[in-house]
């Protein structure tokens, strides 16, 4: 007998009911009709298609553009014990050729792949063989020129319709205006599609807007009274190591996490903060996919972000088990004026796409007609510097060159090593005869790698730590001890990105038919950075409302909750005199009969707002209830 969703939710997820969104999404599949999935963050949309595929016989193809995201999708389900393939750039023709008949032959249940890998004739070719049950377009935004990460390849999706026109899509995504729904409808050619939607309230997460002077010490102070855990996004690697640093040094548990850290850390650093070993996490918008925390109390921008879309999906992480949560954009002028012009200016043009692809050929010396499918590694400071590139452009198009298909853009941090032994074979073993726990690792590079006394190679480090069960930091130890010892000469490479072209090399015909995207994603980019900018500014409009009206939302009432919520009621309570302000003079007195201390203090033991606190502390100046005893010391008047 046919196992019923139910049954395999239990069986292979633990759980004991769907989210009502979720049982209609996958009725719906199930009656074999075109399904779109509009879910906000945390709303549990791979269950949507995975559990169908698992009740029906065949494979699940499905279509996403992040690396990342598959990647922890197909892990979790092998942990589960379900059998997931993917496709990844660099990956050889003989390892995708394996793959692929796996999925066709071997009982293969999902098989995840970029929309840039689906244009390949051999990858179509054998979908076209496979008993496909389902097809899952994830992130499915990316298929409309006015989501926030438009990519073309998505508009070639509609080719699994021609391989199997009986096979029902389902459409699915967390970010979706009025607009990229229905862009989402037609470019995947959805035949009268069931709309599972929930409205995108949040109503126990309070959206803050909060000013600041000085907002590291405001960004501690709203930490240490936090609960854990806490995430804070800012936009650059440096800032993730400055503020935990800083928090560290104050006392309070963090850890960071951007694109440039090796995978061992990004793990090592997830695990740590999921077991609250380290209550705070400071993050690029690395830190994000896959990862379904419930009890996120804290969602911090200390940078602005750069849309609606980011800033929703990021700060929908938190209050996941449904209790009281916030979401802060901590800013201050310098950050509005960043937004205006920094990243205004970092959008790449037309002509900043040219000369960085120019400068990649350059750089990889690859020629006219060639290049196609080959993977390059490089440090991207060291490639900025030599051909005078703006760091944060040059980034920003690659980037966008990874969204055009003409590279596949990889984050991950890498090492390599290039070593030579400059001693006789004999002198080695003499050397390892004394000095044992050297041993291990040098008959592994002597076994591994002929003609490294001859000349140098480059060392597979990953393959040592395999065969020799050592960690990273042993590895490159040893390495640097016997290069002490003056038995090898060895080169210790840091590259921080790698990139697979995807066509070959032809300048002209590569870029010039992606002018009016690359001009269209300016104008989409500018027009997010200013409703981000109208966001923060914004001191009347519930701000839930405003997001909630930004993605076409049409049942709006006000939160409650919200920073101008929070104002606009605190205008009938919060006249001199009143119970509230009471309530804040009643806190400072109890303080300072505590022990004397200066407005910061008062104001970090407190829950009220900074300004309440302040002009509390003047009027009891006035009343002569408390006194100045040095400079911005109060102490309580005997």
């Amino acid at each position: 007998m046919r196992s019923t969703p139910l049954d395999i939710l239990k069986t292979y997820w633990g759980y004991e009911n769907f989210k009502p969104p979720q049982e209609l999404a996958i009725e719906s599949v199930l009656k074999g009709k075109d399904t779109c999935v509009f879910l906000p963050t945390g709303g549990g949309k791979s269950l949507c298609f995975q559990i169908p595929a698992l009740v029906e016989s065949g494979i699940c193809i499905v279509i996403s553009p992040l690396v990342a995201l598959m990647q922890d999708q197909v892990e979790n389900l092998k942990s589960r014990g379900i059998k997931a393939q993917l496709l990844k750039s660099g990956m050889p023709y003989k390892e995708i050729d394996q793959k692929l008949d796996n999925c066709v032959y071997g009982n293969y249940k999902f098989l995840y792949l970029s929309p840039e890998r689906l244009q390949q004739d051999l990858v179509q070719q054998r979908i076209a063989k496979m008993n496909v049950n389902f097809i899952a377009v994830d992130e499915a935004h990316c298929i409309s020129q006015w989501g926030h990460d438009f990519r073309p390849a998505y508009r070639q999706i509609s080719i699994l319709k021609e391989l199997h026109p009986r096979v029902p899509v389902i459409a699915l995504t967390a970010t979706a205006t009025t607009q990229v729904k229905k862009d989402i409808v037609e470019e995947l050619e959805l035949a009268d599609p069931t709309l599972v939607e929930k409205s995108f309230e949040r109503s126990n997460i309070s959206f803050l807007n909060r000013f600041s002077n000085d907002k590291m010490d405001d960004l501690f102070s709203m930490l240490n009274k936090s609960e854990p855990s806490s995430i804070v996004y800012v936009r650059n690697r440096s800032a993730c190591m400055e503020l935990s640093d800083f928090l560290n040094k104050k006392g309070l548990k963090s850890t960071f996490f951007h694109g440039g850290i090796t995978q061992t850390e990004k793990q090592n650093r997830l695990a740590s903060w999921l077991a609250e070993k380290h209550h705070i996490m400071i993050a690029t918008n690395a830190f994000g996919m896959g990862i379904d925390k419930a009890n996120v109390r804290q969602v911090i921008h200390y940078h602005l972000p750069e849309s609606m879309e980011s800033y929703y999906q990021e700060a929908g992480r938190a209050g996941r088990d449904g209790y009281p949560a916030k979401a802060t954009i901590l800013y201050n002028e310098s950050d509005k004026q960043r937004l205006n012009s920094q990243f205004v200016k970092t959008i790449p043009t037309f002509e900043a796409v040219q000369l960085v692809y120019k400068a990649l050929m350059s750089n990889f010396r690859v020629a006219y007609g060639e290049g196609e499918n080959k993977t390059f590694d490089f440090n991207f400071h060291e490639f900025c510097l030599r051909y005078k590139l703006h760091t944060i452009l040059a980034y920003n198009t690659l980037n966008l060159l990874d969204r055009l298909s003409v590279i596949s853009l990889d984050k991950s941090f890498h090492k390599k090593t290039k070593l030579k032994f400059s001693v006789s074979s004999e002198r080695l073993i003499r050397f390892i005869d004394h000095h044992t726990q050297y041993a291990l690792l040098v008959r592994t590079l002597l076994r591994t790698y002929g003609g490294v006394f001859e000349q140098e190679l480059t060392i597979n480090t990953q393959l040592l730590k395999k065969k020799t069960g050592f960690n990273d930091a042993e590895v490159y130890s040893q390495l640097e001890a016997l290069e002490k010892h003056g038995l090898l000469s060895a080169e210790f490479i840091k590259q921080d990105l790698s990139i697979t072209l995807i066509p070959p090399r032809e300048d002209k015909y590569t870029l010039n038919p992606l002018w009016k995207y690359i001009v269209q994603y300016q104008e989409n980019k500018l027009k997010k950075a200013e409703t981000v900018l109208k966001y923060i500014e914004e001191d009347a409009m519930c701000l839930q409302s405003f997001i909630l009206k930004y993605f076409g939302e049409k049942k709006i009432s006000a939160c409650g909750i919200c920073s101008n919520c929070l104002k606009n009621k605190a205008k009938t309570i919060k006249e001199p005199g009143s119970k509230y302000y009471k309530s804040i003079e009643l806190f400072i007195l109890k303080t300072l009969s505590e022990s004397d201390s200066n407005s910061k203090e008062i104001i970090q033991k407190s829950e009220f707002p900074k300004e309440a606190v302040l002009e509390s502390l003047q009027r009891l100046l006035e009343k002569r209830k408390i006194k100045l005893i040095s400079k911005n010391i109060y102490s309580k008047n005997l």
